[in-house]
């Protein structure tokens, strides 16, 4: 692809780093961004500065926040005992959309997947066991995606948590085999919640 300007090659070349975004998708959004007003230009460019030097982790849940406690473990309409585990903010969102669950979250950081290098020390499951261990939580659904990787982070956590007094259990299949949880429409997403079933039950399907 040539460019008559090194800076419109400079700029398509950073927004092709995007996910799902290809050279020729970038330059037609580096060109659109041109014929905007800058003061458009320059808000997007603010929000984005702002995103990353103010955006922060939730101390309890590690959900993305505006603040140190984020909104839902803040809340006092939240059922503090029961805990979802889930792979990333996404998830939290899509759970959210179905207006089924009631409970508090924690957000892994992603799944355990050896091929891609990550494993149970590259996410945030010492933090859910140090949680489990303080005796507050009397029950943890394990709702991430249907795929293998999903798979083995579930039963990992359910190792590492099955001494302690807490009911482990996990989605309901309504969700197909290999699906990402945060593609699900929200009806099913939403009965699966609600249908869960004890993770030990699960290992039997």
């Amino acid at each position: 692809m040539n460019f008559s300007s090194k800076l419109l090659e400079n700029a398509v070349n950073e927004v092709s780093q995007l996910p799902g975004i290809g050279k020729r998708t970038a330059l037609r959004l580096v060109l659109h961004l041109l014929k905007q007003p800058k003061s458009h230009t320059n808000h997007l460019a603010n929000a984005l500065n702002t995103l990353v030097e103010e955006v922060k982790l939730c101390k309890k849940c590690h959900n993305i926040s505006d603040v140190e406690l984020c909104e839902i473990c803040s809340s006092h309409n939240r059922k503090d005992n029961i805990v979802c585990v889930v792979e990333d903010i996404r998830d939290v969102m899509a759970i959210e959309n179905t207006v089924q669950y009631k409970g508090l979250y924690h957000v892994l950081g992603g799944r355990i997947s050896p091929m891609e290098g990550i494993g149970p020390h590259n996410l945030t499951i010492e933090s859910l066991i140090e949680k489990v261990k303080e005796g507050s939580v009397t029950e943890v659904v394990l709702a991430l995606s249907s795929t293998m990787e999903g798979d083995t982070t579930n039963f990992y956590i359910y190792k590492q948590l099955k001494p302690y007094d807490v009911t482990i259990s996990t989605i309901a299949r309504g969700i197909s085999v290999g699906d990402e949880l945060q593609y699900t429409d929200e009806v099913t997403l939403g009965r699966s919640i609600a249908n869960r079933v004890p993770f030990g039950d699960s290992l039997n399907q």
